[in-house]
């Protein structure tokens, strides 16, 4: 049911990571006010599973893609295909993200590579890519799931607290950027919530 404070009835809005936790709670309450809802994930069984429980009870559009934020290639294809499928992107949500609890000593290339490019990159990526149909309409709203361990730390979160920090400035600069073409972007910097990750 939509209130007149969160009507976001026509509005079409994309949400990483949206098959569990935060994203989809975002999804739900995205679906809930009203807006056409796609969300992706690397796991099809997990989409398939949450897609109708976003909907549920309303009667908005929903779709889901299978991506692996950490592949740019698929991050391109996911903003392609939501295009092709919805028309448009009005709001995204970069949410997708991930953490590998290790001390600075032990961590390797290949995983410190890995979240970077999850937490980090993609989000430039995906926004990059939808960024030029926001500007056309001269809207767009564009918000960063950061961590409050981007403003903190605690040992074993190197990885993670410089992605969650670099992210914030990312958006910081984002806000500039868009802003004379009345795009917004945010950063939210959650600490722990009661959801599943």
């Amino acid at each position: 049911m939509t209130t007149p404070l969160f009507d976001l009835t026509g509005k079409v809005a994309l949400v990483t990571g949206g098959s569990k936790g935060l994203g989809k709670a975002m999804a739900r309450g995205f679906a809930e006010a009203g807006a056409d809802i796609v969300i992706c994930s690397r796991h099809r069984e997990e989409l398939d599973a949450a897609l109708p429980e976003i909907l549920q009870g309303t009667s908005v559009r929903g779709h889901s893609f299978v991506t692996d934020m950490t592949n740019r290639a698929e991050v391109e294809l996911l903003a392609k295909s939501a295009l092709d499928v919805m028309g448009r992107v009005d709001i995204l949500v970069n949410n997708a993200g991930s953490n590998i609890p290790q001390m600075i000593d032990e961590i390797e290339d290949d995983a410190w590579d890995r979240i970077v490019e999850l937490n980090l990159t993609s989000c430039m990526s995906l926004s990059r890519a939808l960024v030029p149909q926001m500007k056309q309409r001269k809207w767009g709203r564009i918000i960063h799931i950061s961590s409050v361990m981007g403003l903190t730390s605690k040992a074993g979160r190197s990885s993670y607290s410089a992605t969650k920090a670099a992210l914030i400035g990312m958006a910081r600069a984002m806000a500039l950027d868009l802003g004379p073409f009345g795009i917004t972007c945010n950063c939210i910097a959650p600490g722990p919530f009661l959801t599943d990750l």
